[in-house]
């Protein structure tokens, strides 16, 4: 106090100035805690609740998708042979049945006239045999001039050479069989996309020639449109679910498609159910390979709880709401369904008429006194 207290001369009199200073200072700060006190009071945040109902949520997905032609196959070599002709290059269209590629096999060439030569043998012992048979057996007829050992053996000998001239016939038909397949034909209408040979080259199913095929052949009038749709979702879609799209080389026109092939299980690296959609392509303006944002409307079907995304807090520990039950937080875990704009639908051990925190956010703990709340009865879920 001695260090606080200071006296002054004045006038012939003495002033305890310090004491003074003292005073004036405790006074202020008792003042400035007073404000700080009512400012708190003051600006006491409101916790804005709203009331738990029940309501339809329809949505869209967007998701990517990838186009697809609705046929394609590889064309390879059946036998080991060399290109003589191409009749087709990349981008040529093409008839099912239209000759694409000739090849050339001389060994087979030999093959075919050998099994040719076998099977006129073939059909000479045949001939002979059964004619002899025959004669035998008109002489039988009269009693005691051909023994029924003979003619027994006469009709052996024919069916061993009619056997024999059948095997001879379908190895013949297995070469010329063959032979087809040096002719490439298309096996459906479509577009060449890649060549991988010229004229000359050594093909075969096996070896060098295999490693490419001679032609790649896709429908491309008509695509497929396929999707892989999350697990979440795949209750709400159907057959005939009609879908748009967009791509990137047209971005201002819309594409129409339909579902028509559902996977019926989840693939189980994504998690998804692949869905498929014809797309009809007749002026080739949409190509295979090509990426689409895929628009698929979810419409609601159930009554659910939904609420303003912002109700809803998902922590490292758990998905939950903040429910306001006698003025005190208590959270409540949910599984989060849809979510469209600002809505989302939520599941959990709540009722229409609960009370939720519009905002909530991990720092309101469960079991907090809440002050201040304040009842938004304009909110519409």
């Amino acid at each position: 106090m001695k260090n606080l207290i200071k006296y002054t001369r004045h006038g012939g009199k003495l002033v305890v100035a310090g004491s003074f200073l003292l005073l004036h200072s405790s006074s202020a700060c008792h003042t400035a805690d007073s404000k700080s006190e009512q400012q708190v009071q003051v600006t006491e945040p409101e916790v804005e609740v709203i009331t738990l109902q029940k309501g339809k949520l329809s949505s869209s997905l967007q998701i990517p998708g990838e186009l697809l032609p609705y046929q394609e196959v590889d064309l390879y070599a059946k036998e080991n042979s060399y290109v003589r002709k191409l009749y087709v290059d990349i981008g040529s269209e093409v008839k099912a049945g239209q000759i694409l590629a000739s090849l050339e096999a001389p060994e087979l060439n030999s093959r075919l006239a050998e099994t040719q030569s076998r099977l006129k043998s073939q059909e000479a012992l045949y001939t002979a045999s059964r004619a002899h048979y025959n004669r035998l057996y008109e002489t039988s007829k009269t009693p005691g001039t051909i023994s029924p050992n003979d003619l027994d053996q006469a009709l052996a000998k024919q069916n061993s050479d009619r056997a024999n001239l059948e095997a001879a016939k379908a190895a013949y038909r297995a070469v010329v069989a063959t032979r087809n397949y040096l002719e490439i034909r298309a096996p459906f209408n479509g577009v060449i996309t890649s060549r991988n040979v010229s004229p000359g080259a050594y093909v075969g199913p096996s070896g060098k020639g295999s490693e490419l095929p001679l032609l790649e052949l896709q429908e491309q009038k008509k695509l497929r449109l396929v999707v892989s749709v999350p697990e979440m979702y795949t209750g709400l879609l159907n057959h005939q679910h009609a879908i748009s799209f967009t791509v990137k080389s047209v971005p201002n026109q819309e594409f129409k498609a339909v579902v028509k092939r559902m996977a019926g299980a989840l693939d189980t690296r994504l998690r998804a159910e692949r869905l498929e959609m014809d797309v009809a392509n007749p002026d080739h303006k949409l190509l295979p390979g090509m990426y689409a944002e895929v628009n698929i409307p979810l419409p609601a079907k159930d009554s659910t709880f939904v609420v303003p995304a912002s109700a809803v807090v998902a922590s490292t520990e758990k998905v939950f709401v903040v429910k306001v039950a006698n003025n005190k937080a208590e959270w409540v875990e949910v599984q989060k369904g849809r979510q469209a704009d600002d809505k989302v639908e939520i599941y959990g051990k709540l009722n229409p008429g609960d009370k939720l925190v519009a905002v909530a956010t991990d720092e309101i703990r469960d079991g907090a006194e809440l002050k201040n709340i304040k009842v938004n009865a304009q909110t519409k879920l």
